[in-house]
């Protein structure tokens, strides 16, 4: 717990069993660093550096943090920046999900130890903004989130590029043989032209939609791209609230009520946002002490139509949303739908922030009305069944509408090297219906790896199959599409129904129902129960306490000691 006495650089003293000695210590040393006595009378201002030259999205996260401190000095406080742990989702093995806990933990005692009054977290990679949010809420230190911004467009052959939903569309087309290697390394040097954040509604897009309705950013602070003067002055708006906070005193647990949650979730259904937005909110409300399931999820998305034209539901990008008006414009649209007593890092309610928003103008298509919906409610769908009886999800506005309700023949694969190694092997006969089965991606087994949205077999491809059901344990990027049942729970790796299911065994799909189910007799079920072996724990550090304490998917995929419950 932080101290509630001392502010400004006296919080959380250094223990010294002299806390006149701690004082003096502290000014002593930051008078080598250029503070003299007003400044540090000041309320200090914490701001977290994520750049990293191994997260290409926030190349531009140093210019975004100087005006986060042009915009604390001028209103009176004094920024202090320090590293954090940065999370980029293309250069981390296995996967980015197996340290989100950790950059989570990092955060929140590095928040804790400092002296702080209010903290600024930058972030804006899939990762870092759920990670930065679940330690806000675990924090009594008033927070407030930025992001880097998304990069801009690109182009090939006159078609507007975005990463990473077109990364594996013509990836797709170079694997049946419709782009030769000229064309595929043309289109490569193409599709992230700038820095930022991926420009489709994927994870990092979707989280900072998701953190502005939660209440924890500045309003329209989650749609200007990376590289444009808007995000710069989104950066000195943070910069003066987060000095304003320290006055309010208002936590993010303070502004992570139920009703936010809802709204949250509203918003999701309207976005057709990322599926990994599920397990991220779901370890937030653990955090902040709300009750949140995945019947949650469901019933609130059979309620909300697709509002918002961005790919990979859609055909827009992120700049497109941005020149919309933004998040403020689409809750100005959904305004009927909102509960608008909840308040912010503004201070503001809803109500008041969206009484002098602008609705979406007449001019543009990529936020429609609630009367207009680009597609139908329950874009995304929660399965239950005998395969998943604590739930699975499907992103069915991205899966093609054929295989919504469908019923074929399992292929299983253990692990992605065996997907790697077998899935275009052409003696394994898979036919267009059959279910490819993928296990031992779960958080226990691997951490979770993007891996779900298996690609094709090639010759498949090759004969222009574009889509097939794929399942697993493990999650897929926002940015990808597809027929893909994902975070199965549980997961094979604690014996799950996954973990029993056999090459040739009948599964249903039934995305209207919500089910998902295993067409295997119970006895037989119970025969090859009997058999399984239970994978063993990593050895040793991070892996093991992460195995050891992880939950499932269907609570958010948090260590269990870090919820608000500790269980």
């Amino acid at each position: 717990m932080e101290e509630t006495g001392p502010r400004g650089i006296d919080r959380n003293l250094t223990t010294y069993a002299d806390k006149g000695f701690s004082r003096y210590l502290r000014r002593a040393f930051l008078a080598s660093a250029g503070y003299d006595s007003e400044d540090l009378e000041r309320p200090v201002i914490g701001i977290t550096n994520t750049a990293s030259d191994y997260n290409t999205c926030h190349r531009e996260v140093p210019q975004l943090i100087e005006s986060i401190r042009r915009g604390v000095l001028e209103s009176g406080g004094l920024p202090m920046v320090f590293p954090t742990i940065s999370l980029g989702e293309i250069l981390l093995s296995p996967t980015s999900m197996l340290y989100r806990n950790l950059m989570a933990m990092e955060t929140e005692e590095m928040v804790r130890a400092q002296p702080m009054d209010a903290v600024v977290m930058v972030g804006g990679c899939d990762k870092t903004t759920p990670a930065q949010m679940m330690a806000a809420a675990s924090l009594d230190v008033p927070s407030i989130v930025a992001v880097a911004g998304s990069m801009l467009t690109g182009d090939w052959r006159g078609e507007r590029l975005g990463a990473c939903t077109d990364c594996r569309r013509y990836w797709g087309k170079h694997r049946a043989g419709e782009l030769d290697e000229h064309e595929i390394v043309a289109v490569r040097e193409r599709l992230c032209p700038t820095a930022g954040t991926c420009m489709v509604m994927g994870t990092a897009s979707t989280m900072a939609c998701l953190a502005e309705v939660l209440g924890l950013m500045v309003p329209g602070s989650a749609s200007p791209p990376a590289t444009t003067g808007a995000r710069l002055r989104v950066g000195v708006e943070t910069g003066r609230r987060a000095v304003a906070l320290v006055g309010q005193g208002r936590t993010a647990r303070q502004i992570l009520t139920r009703p936010a949650f809802e709204n949250a979730l509203r918003a999701l259904a309207a976005l057709s946002g990322s599926t990994n937005a599920v397990v991220h909110l779901l370890a937030l409300a653990g955090r902040a002490g709300v009750q949140l399931t995945l019947d949650d999820f469901d019933r609130i998305a059979r309620q909300i139509p697709l509002l918002v034209d961005c790919k990979p539901a859609g055909s827009g990008y992120m700049e497109d949303f941005d020149r919309a008006g933004g998040v403020p414009a689409l809750l100005k649209v959904m305004e009927s739908q909102l509960d608008l007593n909840t308040v912010g890092v503004t201070g503001q309610r809803l109500a008041d922030l969206l009484a002098d928003a602008e609705a979406p103008g007449a001019w543009q298509t990529t936020i429609r009305p609630l009367h207009e919906p680009l597609a139908p409610a329950a874009s995304l769908v929660v399965l239950k069944g005998s395969l998943a009886p604590d739930g699975a999800v499907l992103k069915r506005a991205a899966a093609s509408p054929h295989l919504h309700k469908h019923r074929g023949r399992a292929v299983v694969f253990e692990g992605p090297e065996d997907v790697a190694g077998r899935i275009d092997d052409p003696t394994l006969g898979i036919e267009p219906d059959d279910v490819l089965v993928l296990r031992g991606v779960g958080p226990v087994a691997m951490g979770m790896p993007e891996a779900g949205s298996m690609p094709l077999p090639k010759y498949l491809a090759e004969r222009g199959v574009k889509d097939m059901v794929r399942i697993s344990d493990g999650r897929m990027s926002g940015t990808a599409y597809g027929a893909v049942v994902l975070h199965v729970a549980p997961e094979s790796a604690v014996g799950g129904p996954l973990a029993l299911v056999r090459d040739g065994d009948e599964i249903e799909l039934d995305a209207e129902a919500g089910r998902l189910d295993l067409l295997v007799a119970e006895s037989e079920l119970e025969s090859r129960r009997a058999e399984w072996e239970k994978p063993t724990v990593p050895g040793r550090g991070w892996r093991r306490l992460y195995a050891e304490r992880v939950q499932q998917a269907d609570r958010g995929v948090d260590l269990d000691f870090l919820t608000e419950t500790g269980v």
